[in-house]
């Protein structure tokens, strides 16, 4: 309960999803990001609460950290569904995953050093502070680059989509794996258990896909669902990487023809996968759209507005921001010739907030003020408005055409004059 009256917040939970999507259609003719808006919704909710004395209800941040865990879940999976690995997009898909890897730590490094330098954080808790802010959101990319030509717009999917997985798993790799201090252990530790989450999600993964694709109930998707975030919940217990059984599982239905090859295929009903495929990438696109709304909402509603009017908050912002920068810039400089748009396109997100709200209370730092956080979403997010508003509308890729025999040329043109 958010309040008191229970109808309130019926018509409450309605009138955000409905004006959230109204956003998104905005976004789609204005450039502006959905999530934008969404933070200025919270805020104008918050001046709405102060002016009528309204308080929260003291269990909605325990609602927010579940809904949290089950978003993180969904995002995953539905990056992972996203993602096809096909042999013509191996170099695109090498290329993006590598870019988003350095981009990470190259950004997680600056941000902890600046954090170090301006904060005086010991560089283990500016890292984990680092981590969030520097994952690109997907949620903000992937619906923002349709206007782009195929190869730019391709490359931008895979990376938003790269750089969310990486850098939530590395996020729950730095907080899980804490007290190992000593590089060697760390690494031993990660290895292991990696190693070993690896091993129990291809297993698991197979199990699932044969074991639902016999199901015919209707009910089976959110039986599906309910068994991997179990899986997940079971694996934390366990001190496991339980991301990657969501990733592997994701890869594996949506690449099921390179995982069940040779004698494998006839375990298989492709017609029932592939509609298994579509109704579930629909369900977690759904579900994701919901945790964007309300996290961005929440957020602006719990937002400290005095944290945006200090100094040193804003110096710190600009300096994070101008970080992310340099540090794209040379990481797409050696692989592209024209690095535009694509340099302007780094927007943080959703991932960002949800992380933050996961930082555990051993590393929590009370001066990291959160006008930090909301400055770096704003500014990320303007600039890459700008970015696309300037580049405008490119055309399509066209693949070259040639002819060696005229006169099937002039044949197939005259039949379409014909027709």
């Amino acid at each position: 309960m958010i309040s008191d009256n229970p109808y309130f917040d019926i018509i409450a939970i309605c009138s955000i999803v409905i004006v959230s999507y109204v956003f998104t259609m905005v976004a789609k003719y204005t450039k502006i990001p959905s999530v934008l808006l969404l933070i200025v919704l919270g805020v104008g909710i918050q001046f709405l609460f102060v002016e009528f004395d309204i308080t929260l209800g003291p269990r909605v941040f325990d609602l927010l950290q579940l809904l949290g865990i089950v978003g993180l879940i969904m995002i995953v999976l539905e990056a992972a569904l996203d993602l096809k690995l096909t042999k013509d997009k191996r170099s695109l898909i090498v290329k993006s995953f590598f870019i988003a890897l350095f981009a990470l730590f190259g950004s997680c490094i600056s941000i902890a050093w600046l954090l170090t330098y301006f904060l005086e954080f010991n560089f283990y808790t500016a890292f984990i502070y680092s981590i969030p802010l520097s994952i690109m959101s997907s949620a903000i990319i992937i619906p923002s680059v349709s206007q782009l030509s195929g190869q730019k717009k391709e490359f931008m999917i895979y990376e938003s989509t790269f750089s969310d997985i990486l850098g939530i798993m590395v996020f729950y790799f730095a907080i899980g794996n804490s007290a190992s201090t000593a590089p060697v252990a760390l690494l031993k530790e990660v290895g292991i258990n990696v190693g070993l989450t690896i091993g129990l999600s291809i297993f698991t993964s197979y199990l699932l896909v044969l074991l639902f694709q016999r199901i015919t109930e209707n009910a089976r998707l959110f039986l599906l669902i309910s068994v991997l975030i179990l899986l997940y919940a079971v694996g934390k217990m366990f001190h496991l990487s339980s991301l990657i059984v969501i990733l592997v599982f994701g890869l594996t239905l949506s690449n099921y023809k390179i995982f069940f090859f040779g004698k494998l295929r006839r375990f298989i009903d492709e017609t029932v996968l592939i509609r298994i495929n579509k109704e579930f990438h629909l369900v977690t696109l759904e579900s994701a759209f919901v945790v964007r709304t309300f996290f961005f909402v929440i957020f602006g509603l719990t937002l400290d507005l005095q944290s945006l009017l200090n100094i040193n908050t804003a110096i710190i912002s600009l300096c994070i921001t101008a970080a992310l920068y340099i540090v794209r810039f040379i990481c797409l400089k050696p692989f592209f010739k024209s690095i535009l748009p694509e340099l302007f396109i780094a927007p943080r997100g959703l991932i960002t907030v949800l992380l933050f709200f996961a930082i555990p209370p051993l590393f929590i730092e009370d001066n990291f003020s959160s006008g930090i956080l909301l400055y770096t979403i704003l500014i990320t997010g303007t600039i890459m408005t700008i970015g696309m508003i300037w580049k405008g509308d490119e055309p399509a890729d066209v693949e070259e055409l040639q002819f060696t025999d005229l006169g099937q040329l002039d044949e197939e043109l005259s039949q379409l004059r014909s027709k």
